[in-house]
């Protein structure tokens, strides 16, 4: 007894740090767009993959996502080979970079993360925010700053396709002032592909594993039915 009192002591002890970053993080005033996630549109998903593919791909690593589960999607074996594999690479490969930590480092001040887990870390509207962001200042390294990130070190790689905003620090405000290949509506429309494919890569066989959770859920429902009447017939003779 005085062992569990000890235990849940130390835990309460420790309680208020574990919860501090979490409430730093909400206690911050960044508004969150609502990413638009859907596992099931296999268009938005191909689209995503697309993107991410030939913008994200150069610098960042998917190093627990293998081509092949782009099958899943609803992509053949030749679309992935002939459209999104660099050359070198196999169906069975991890989306990996050829780029070296260490160059990385250098040149960015520090190494791309991978971006296999991304959106379970932080979230799927705080990187559809986050890639909607983006605005000159001069003052970076990069020439770019993040509203959602600030003092990124990542520079805006999608700038040709937004364009150049900027950003109101009394009003914090962002205003498109010179637009790019894509309209508004054209680039959120992208974005929000990418992290829709963002949210896959990140948990491949989710859909896959709801889609059983509910048969097994109807499995339970009907096992609970017969094991009701079993009951009833059983024990008929003694109630």
């Amino acid at each position: 007894m005085k062992y569990i009192i000890k235990k849940v002591l130390l835990v309460c002890a420790f309680l208020p740090s574990m919860l501090l970053p979490q409430a730093g993080f909400a206690s911050e005033d960044i508004h969150l767009e609502s990413a638009p996630i859907d596992a099931s549109n296999h268009e938005s998903l191909q689209r995503g993959a697309k993107t991410f593919v030939n913008y994200c791909l150069n610098c960042h690593s998917a190093n627990y996502m293998r081509y092949n589960r782009l099958l899943d999607i609803g992509l053949s074996e030749k679309q992935i080979k002939d459209n999104l594999l660099f050359a070198g690479d196999k169906i069975g490969d991890p989306m990996k970079v050829a780029m070296n930590k260490a160059d990385a480092k250098k040149w960015f001040g520090v190494a791309p993360p991978d971006l296999s887990v991304e959106v379970r870390a932080r979230g799927a509207d705080w990187v559809y925010s986050y890639l909607r962001s983006f605005y000159r200042d001069p003052d970076s390294t990069t020439g770019w700053n993040n509203v959602v990130y600030p003092k990124v070190a990542m520079p805006h790689v999608l700038y040709e396709l937004q364009g150049e905003q900027q950003f109101d620090h009394e009003t914090h405000e962002l205003t498109l002032v010179k637009p790019g290949k894509l309209s508004v509506t054209e680039y959120d429309n992208l974005v929000g592909d990418l992290t829709n494919f963002l949210a896959y890569m990140s948990e491949p066989a989710k859909q896959q594993r709801n889609h059983m959770g509910w048969f097994v859920l109807l499995f339970l429902g009907v096992l609970l039915v017969l094991t009701y009447k079993l009951k009833k017939a059983y024990w008929k003779d003694i109630h």
